[in-house]
């Protein structure tokens, strides 16, 4: 099934995911900035290795995230919750994903940080501009 433009829509109106990392003891949360990639239904970040969500994400690569569109007016809240699989691409993969990545965030060229990719396969977006409490829901297949 392919995933909703609306969902879609929303991913490229924003630029900061909320990540949620688990070590097998404690859940982590922290902020990326993000690219999308639609041909993989990806996110695309940079994180250091010294970081705590880069250590849990190498122990476990099942990973929650989040991205909500700030407003205190009820019938504009949106939001998308997401689960998936965060992955370090290959070269090949790695290259397309810099270019995505760079186009969006040009000033990321002197990133020394490593490239991942956050492959996802279940989002939930809410948005009460379509009616109160209206939920799409997305699977990967």
């Amino acid at each position: 099934m392919e995933i909703d433009k609306r969902i879609i829509s929303f991913i490229k109106k924003h630029h900061v995911l909320t990540l949620a990392t688990f070590d097998g003891s404690m859940i982590y949360c922290s902020n990326v900035f993000y690219a999308y990639d639609i041909e993989n239904n990806a996110f695309i970040f940079y994180s250091d290795d010294k970081t705590k969500h880069f250590g849990d994400m190498k122990k476990n690569k099942n990973i929650a995230a989040s991205i909500v569109l700030e407003t205190k007016i009820i019938g504009k809240i949106q939001g998308l919750q997401l689960n998936g699989i965060a992955t370090q691409p290959t070269d090949e993969i790695q290259k397309r994903c810099n270019k995505i990545y760079i186009k969006r965030f040009p000033y990321a060229l002197i990133n020394k940080a490593d490239l991942w990719m956050f492959e996802l396969t279940f989002a939930k977006y809410t948005n009460n501009m379509l009616g109160f409490g209206k939920k799409i829901i997305w699977e990967k297949s």
